[in-house]
């Protein structure tokens, strides 16, 4: 089963640091996350640009709108996704909570399971199909 991982960060957390600090805690992070590919549990890692990069869009008034910044107002801003191969969320779980990153007090990880809704994209597929021969 898959697991999405959002992995957030303490802001000014690696200005705080070294460059000895930063490089040690790159290492050790890269390392394990080398660990999980190997063994079949790393799928994807995706780090992000800094909160302040983000653009929000949603709906508003029967058109797109935008905002400046990330979408939630929180202290922690989400740093990066990695996506893991695991049996169950127990299995998630001890995986995450290996991760050089809590050690060094980046900040937390959310850790969802991915939802399969293939069924309800073929579902979908036929009512569109069905649509479109109905013309």
């Amino acid at each position: 089963m898959k697991y999405i991982c959002l992995g957030y960060l303490e802001p000014g957390k690696f200005e705080g640091m070294t460059e000895g600090e930063r490089r040690a805690t790159f290492d050790e992070c890269f390392a394990y996350n080398d660990h999980l590919r190997a063994n079949g549990h790393l799928v994807a890692e995706v780090p992000l640009q800094p909160a302040e990069t983000a653009l929000t869009m949603y709906w508003k008034n029967g058109n797109i709108a935008t905002t400046d910044g990330p979408y939630a107002e929180t202290k922690e801003q989400i740093g990066g996704i990695q996506i893991l191969e695991a049996r169950d969320l127990n299995h998630a779980v001890q995986l995450v909570s290996q991760l050089p990153g809590f050690k060094f007090g980046l900040g937390p990880v959310e850790i969802r399971p991915v939802a399969d809704i293939s069924e309800i994209i073929k579902e979908s597929q036929q009512r569109r199909r069905q649509k479109n021969t109905s013309r």
